[in-house]
Formats: C-alpha cells, structure tokens, sequence
C-alpha cells in the first residue's frame, strides 16, 4: 500500500470534510485517477475506532458508494473515449483489430471476474472499470460486479482496519502482495491458454461480436 497520507493527514481531512472526503477520494481513484483511496478507507477505519467521532458504518458506506460512482464513471469514459483511443493507437503497442475483438470478447466472457476482483488490487482497481467500458462489457453485468466488488472491498478493508487497527495495517501488506502475485500467475496462465488456442478464441471472436451487431 502507498502511504501517501499518514494518519495525521487523513485525521486532519476527515475532521475538516467528514464522510465526503473517503467518498470523493475513492471515487476519484476508482475513475482513473491514482488517489490512495484504500489507504483513505484504512486510515478512516483506523481513526474512528481510536477517536470514536465518527462512525464506521458510515465510512463503509461512503467508501462503498465511492467505488461504484467511481468505477461507473470510469466505465462511461472507457465506452465513449477508450474504445476509439485503442483503436486508433493501439496497433502502436500489439493491439491490431484481431487483438481488439479478442478483448472485446474476453471481456464479455470473464469481464464480471475482472472488475469484482479488480476492486481489490491496486492498479486493476484504477483500471479496471475503463478497460470494461473499452472492451463493451454489458452495462448490467459490470454494474451488478462493480456494485458487489465496491460494498465488498468496503466491508472487507474498513470493518478490518476498525477490528483489527494496527494488526490489520501488518497484514494488509501481505494480503496486497498476495493479490498481486496470484494476479500475475493468472495472468500468466491466461497468456499460456491463449496462445494455444488463439485461432479458436479467435473464431469464437468473430461469431460473438457478428451477433451482437445483428
């Protein structure tokens, strides 16, 4: 976790700006832009255990909250802007028309997986709901992942941080570089499994973007 506001500072902003600033933190962070937004979550949950001025029910929620506006907002971006910025430059980086519609169809098969657990690592979480909205993933599936991954992830770091306080911050370390390590093994295993059958995902592809433009 980068600890780009300690304590102090997030005791400070909370007591100035209450509720709001976990939910515009997080919001922001999960529409692309890099905010600590789980450090944000952590350090609330943490402070209103120690001080008991402000209620933890209410930071879940706002975090909550913040995440799924966060990520929808991230997802309309990604449909209106994403899609036509990967199609125009993506060839610069590997991303011909073959490689586009096998994303697009990735992601309509396994994209609910993505956003729900992308919510909880760091940079999926920044990215996640723009690369759905870029790769078409259904607005009622992503909304129904991303509403159950935010109140999820919510739950999980802020009712921990306030239960656990200071031993939930040495275990949170080891959590993230767990997430981290299976994303980058599944990631792995996906490039294996693609590589082998890339003519048949690609098929696959094909028939599943042709009926939907139907």
């Amino acid at each position: 976790m980068t600890h780009f506001l300690d304590q102090a500072q997030i005791a400070a902003i909370l007591s100035t700006y209450g509720y709001w600033a976990i939910f515009i933190v997080v919001a922001l962070e999960s529409a692309g832009i890099p905010l600590p937004g789980e450090t944000m979550l952590v350090g609330a949950a943490i402070f209103a255990r120690l001080s008991g001025t402000i209620a933890i029910e209410n930071i879940v929620v706002a975090a909550a909250a913040g995440a799924i506006v966060g990520d929808n907002v991230g997802y309309w971006l990604g449909r209106e802007y994403g899609t036509k910025l990967l199609e125009r430059y993506g060839h610069h980086v590997g991303l011909g028309p073959e490689k586009l519609r096998l994303g697009q169809y990735l992601f309509y098969r396994w994209g609910g997986a993505i956003v729900f657990f992308g919510r909880f690592v760091a940079l999926l979480r920044i990215l996640a709901a723009s690369l759905a909205g870029a790769n078409h993933l259904p607005p009622g599936r992503f909304f129904i992942y991303n509403a159950t991954g935010g109140v999820v992830w919510a739950c999980v770091f802020g009712f921990g941080a306030y239960y656990l306080t200071a031993g939930f911050e040495k275990i949170e370390g080891p959590i993230a570089t767990a997430l981290v390590g299976g994303l980058v093994v599944g990631l792995f295993v996906l490039w294996r499994y693609y590589k082998r059958h890339e003519a048949r995902l690609m098929r696959e592809a094909d028939a599943m973007l042709s009926q939907r433009q139907r």
